[in-house]
């Protein structure tokens, strides 16, 4: 029984949820993080954290239990908008509702949102926020939102990959990826053209470490946009890309003396920075 105990990576929550579409009441699950569970590994130019397998507790995927999720109707959001869901988007949710299963269990067969999260519900879990931010009103910045649960859902699916190389999870991360670069760059453009704010987004992540705010969410739109946006016009790829790298450049202050943005997210800057120019360069040649 204590061997059991000390091996578990999740609890059932005490505090009870009520679901704000179907009003289903459940426990949502929660990982443990204390005791050696979580080894901090590299971070990628995505800014996701990876983590080193425990020989106790083997591997662990934070992102995984982010989601809250109704086991019920699978309505799902961040934990923080998931009981603040205004009721005027709750007919679109129950009308989706059949769809909204039938779509996800076609990606990922089998699943069950009563059991302990896995992998496999992990990244189901971030395609059903992905898609049921589409119910939200814009004051709830939905847009964000989408685009992080979109780059999420691509992060799981490429640990999904690397355990089974044979069932197309790279071709599914690809395209979720792509999903995030186009979403990344359309909450950018609505925040500025006044559409949509980002002000509720308090956490952009986009991994569960750290939260590299709107500084983050600018590198990341750049980021996204270099390595899996089109390439079928070219002279808009070079305009596109000229654009990132004026911003990239006014942000973090690239070409200057100043120490104001020091950290892990000016160093991964300038290597895009340098990436872009090196894509420009090659593009004139």
């Amino acid at each position: 029984m204590n061997e059991d105990k000390e091996l578990k990576v999740s609890f059932q929550s005490k505090e009870e949820y009520n679901c704000p579409v179907c009003m289903t009441t459940f426990h949502r699950e929660e990982l443990l993080s204390g005791s050696g569970r979580l080894i901090a590994g590299i971070m990628t130019d995505e800014l996701h954290r990876l983590y080193e397998p425990s020989v106790k507790y083997g591997e662990i995927h934070p992102l995984v239990y982010q989601a809250t999720v109704c086991p019920e109707c699978w309505f799902a959001s961040i934990e923080k908008d998931f009981l603040s869901f205004p009721a005027s988007g709750k007919n679109t949710a129950l009308a989706d509702e059949k769809k909204r299963i039938a779509d996800t269990k076609n990606l990922f067969p089998g699943l069950d949102f009563r059991r302990s999260r896995n992998l496999i519900n992990g990244a189901a879990s971030q395609y059903l926020v992905l898609r049921c931010y589409d119910y939200f009103p814009k004051d709830f910045s939905p847009t964000i939102k989408q685009g992080i649960a979109a780059l999420r859902a691509g992060w799981l699916m490429d640990h999904l990959a690397e355990k089974y190389p044979d069932q197309h999870f790279d071709w599914l991360a690809l395209t979720f990826k792509k999903k995030a670069q186009f979403l990344y760059g359309e909450a950018v453009l609505r925040e500025q053209a006044g559409k949509e704010t980002l002000s509720a987004c308090k956490n952009f992540g986009p991994d569960t470490d750290k939260n590299y705010s709107y500084e983050g969410a600018l590198y990341l739109s750049g980021l996204l946009k270099l390595k899996y946006g089109p390439k079928n016009d070219m002279e808009m790829r070079k305009a596109s890309l000229d654009e990132i790298k004026r911003i990239i450049a006014k942000i973090f202050g690239l070409g200057k003396t100043s120490k104001s943005r020091p950290g892990p997210l000016l160093e991964k800057a300038r290597n895009l920075y340098s990436n872009i120019n090196q894509e420009l360069h090659e593009a004139d040649d």
